[in-house]
């Protein structure tokens, strides 16, 4: 036999192929804003073009020279801005009053990965409509679905934000559960939802095993029990989950667990009913983000008394300067769900939104409330390089209102323009997804996908 052994054909086929693809100019598209707000500076500009080259930014000013043959979009009567974040959500959890009676433990048991995958593709879908381009998935995931829903947007198999997994939270003996003998030591009822770590090794063990399996940030429960993480054991966790290159969330819900976590110089605490007023101080002068999961109280969930809490705890950490990030910790479902005006269901992106009533309450100015839910958010995601910012160079992710958000953040709640990795998933405030599904080519950097 001559030439070219078959086996090898069809390698080199594919990478001819892919060469040709790679070859092929990159499609361009002008955007026409009638205002682009920067929410860094809380400033808008009027009348700016922004020149997307495949997934990219290219060019951004006024009075840009539009190039031959590019998509134009007009949004001159809309204002355009960067892509909106949750800083801390579950996307492939909802406990429920039926039948679990609002039980996550039940939750667990009786709904599996792959059906807790599927409702995490759905929501991330709502999410993408309703503006969030970016979310932090921190736990609670099942066995890896957090991950495995990154893959699946980043391979091009559904659309939906730039997730940020965690996998499974990690933890003393327990987690945030308190099972039997025999659910525990018979059952491994803590697997997967947390992972027990009570060592210096097994901590060592859980952060590279989720890093191993598509982690992109590293969630420690570090208070969830009496005998939670000390300080050494906080920080030796951060310190092997930046060998990877990822940053480390500390799940508080004492004000001992949370000081534990701002000695050891955690990048981000979730939840803030805990914290004191002295620990806000700290966090602020240390540079410590909050996800606070500000609940509001709605019809369908929460507390007039909780609302109260959450809105004093917001204002006096925004007074002490914490840098904060827009967070929900989403993860619940009932039937009251619904628009009070026209009794249809509320979208999961709609029910995210709906938490700005607790900072508006809480009366953080609109400026720093968006602020919050871009550019800290984009920093505690650890994204600000690549994408977020309306800049050359990064991914074209933004989203178009009608309003200004810059003096009414309500505007947010109409999100009429979504592009996504410079393609538009949302115009005239309809989906337009089609070209989000695809089988290929996935991205398999080396041939095979990787974290």
């Amino acid at each position: 036999m001559t030439g070219t052994p078959r086996r090898f054909l069809l390698p080199l086929l594919l990478a001819a192929s892919a060469t040709l693809a790679s070859a092929q100019p990159a499609a361009i598209t002008a955007i026409k804003a009638g205002r682009l707000i920067d929410p860094e500076s809380g400033t808008a500009l009027a009348n700016q073009v922004i020149i997307i080259e495949g997934e990219k930014i290219k060019a951004v000013g006024s009075g840009l020279a539009i190039p031959a043959g590019a998509a134009v979009i007009d949004l001159s009567k809309l204002t355009v801005l960067p892509g909106l974040v949750d800083t801390h959500t579950h996307t492939a959890i909802t406990y429920k009053e039926k039948p679990e009676s609002d039980y996550y433990y039940l939750t667990y048991v009786t709904d599996s990965t792959p059906l807790r995958a599927i409702q995490a593709a759905s929501n991330v879908i709502q999410l993408l409509s309703s503006g969030f381009t970016v979310i932090r998935d921190v736990g609670n995931n099942a066995l890896y679905a957090d991950t495995a829903l990154r893959q699946a947007i980043e391979q091009g198999w559904i659309p939906g934000p730039t997730v940020i997994p965690s996998g499974p939270m990690i933890g003393s003996t327990g987690g945030q559960f308190w099972p039997t003998p025999e659910m525990y030591k018979q059952h491994n009822i803590m697997f997967p939802e947390y992972i027990d770590a009570n060592s210096p090794d097994e901590i060592v063990r859980a952060v590279r095993e989720n890093m191993l399996f598509g982690a992109r940030t590293i969630k420690l429960c570090i208070d969830c029990k009496p005998w939670g993480y000390s300080v050494d054991d906080i920080r030796l966790a951060i310190s092997e989950a930046a060998k990877g290159g990822c940053k480390v969330e500390g799940h508080v819900q004492t004000p001992e667990g949370a000081q534990r976590a701002i000695d050891a110089g955690i990048y981000i605490i979730a939840h803030g009913f805990a914290l004191t007023p002295e620990q806000h101080k700290q966090m602020g002068e240390k540079g410590i983000f909050l996800a606070g999961t500000d609940t509001p109280f709605t019809r369908y969930h929460g507390t007039e008394a909780g609302f109260k809490t959450n809105v004093a705890k917001l204002r006096d950490a925004w007074e002490k300067k914490v840098p904060l990030t827009f967070s929900t910790d989403f993860d619940y479902w009932n039937e009251r769900m619904k628009d009070e005006k026209t009794g249809a269901w509320l979208t999961r992106g709609e029910m995210t939104i709906q938490f700005l009533d607790t900072w508006k309450a809480a009366g953080i100015p609109p400026a720093d409330t968006l602020r919050a839910m871009t550019i800290n958010g984009y920093r505690a995601a650890d994204v600000i390089k690549e994408r977020g910012p309306i800049k050359p160079g990064l991914f074209a992710d933004f989203i178009a209102v009608t309003g200004d958000p810059l003096t009414d953040i309500d505007a947010l709640r109409n999100v009429q323009f979504v592009m996504k990795n410079g393609m538009v998933f949302k115009k005239d405030g309809v989906m337009l997804p089609e070209k989000f599904f695809h089988p290929g080519p996935v991205r398999t950097p080396g041939g095979r996908w990787t974290r």
